[in-house]
């Protein structure tokens, strides 16, 4: 098992005094929109992943301009997960060369969106050679997948040398690890949120406990990254947070349940 001790000074508030370009995008203002925005996610799903694409570039672009100099302007960027393509617009108005891999042909379809560099394929074996991309990110996909950690490596196979592989997830145990099916039905246990939800619909959920929805920890996410060789963990702290509430991250137990989305950044070396 990986020590927490090892994790660098980047999970104390210090370490984030030279990350200014994401200081500035975490403020009270944007937590707010962010969670008003989420009971759209079900009826209104062009409300909801349009402005969370637009949140997902500005915080992709806020990390390239702290950990790399520049912003994602002429970077080749790979979305591991993209869904139905609201995701392309946002990166492409910043400049950069989108392509995303989605294992779901519905998924890809949905938006009636056409996203010219999208590639039907698995996060857990993605098609693609190593070292191709500048960026490589994941917004909200590990929770959905039985290994996510496999994974996790694969984004970072096909990161090049000096670019950043950015994981960002669903903590089980915050308000929404359940996703549709409640905000605290699944702390009585994810078979228990399945089945109400069914009982209750008349139809299952789309995110359903044990086939395309697990049980995600951050303190899984906090030792995995710390565990990995060939990339240096350069920041993790909960993505929907203001800045001043990303000390939780340093908190065991409190972290299960405050961070809610725990995003990992690597530098790859």
């Amino acid at each position: 098992m990986v020590r927490l001790s090892r994790f660098p000074g980047f999970l104390g508030l210090p370490g984030f005094l030279g990350f200014p370009a994401l200081r500035r995008l975490a403020t009270l203002r944007r937590s707010w929109g962010l969670l008003t925005d989420f009971k759209f996610e079900q009826t209104r799903p062009d409300i909801f992943y349009g402005n969370l694409a637009k949140d997902t570039s500005n915080l992709v672009e806020a990390l390239c301009e702290d950990c790399v100099g520049k912003g994602l302007d002429g970077l080749k960027v790979l979305d591991v997960g993209g869904g139905p393509g609201y995701f392309a617009t946002a990166f492409e108005q910043r400049g950069s060369t989108y392509f995303s891999v989605e294992p779901d042909v519905g998924e890809m379809s949905a938006a009636g969106i056409d996203v010219h560099g999208s590639v039907r394929g698995s996060g857990l074996d993605l098609p693609f050679q190593s070292e191709t991309f500048d960026v490589v990110y994941s917004s909200n996909v590990a929770e959905h997948v039985a290994q996510p950690w496999r994974m996790g490596e694969e984004m970072l196979r096909v990161t090049n040398s000096g670019g950043l592989a950015i994981l960002s997830y669903t903590v089980w145990l915050g308000p929404f690890g359940g996703h549709e099916t409640g905000l605290w039905e699944h702390y009585i246990g994810g078979a228990f949120a399945r089945d109400r939800y069914t009982k209750k619909h008349g139809h299952p959920p789309k995110n359903v406990f044990g086939e395309s929805l697990f049980n995600v920890s951050c303190r899984e996410g906090l030792e995995w990254g710390a565990s990995v060789a060939d990339a240096q963990l350069v920041a993790a702290f909960p993505r929907y947070h203001p800045s001043w509430a990303w000390w939780m991250v340093k908190v065991p137990v409190l972290r299960e349940f405050a961070v809610s989305n725990l995003v990992l950044v690597f530098r790859k070396d």
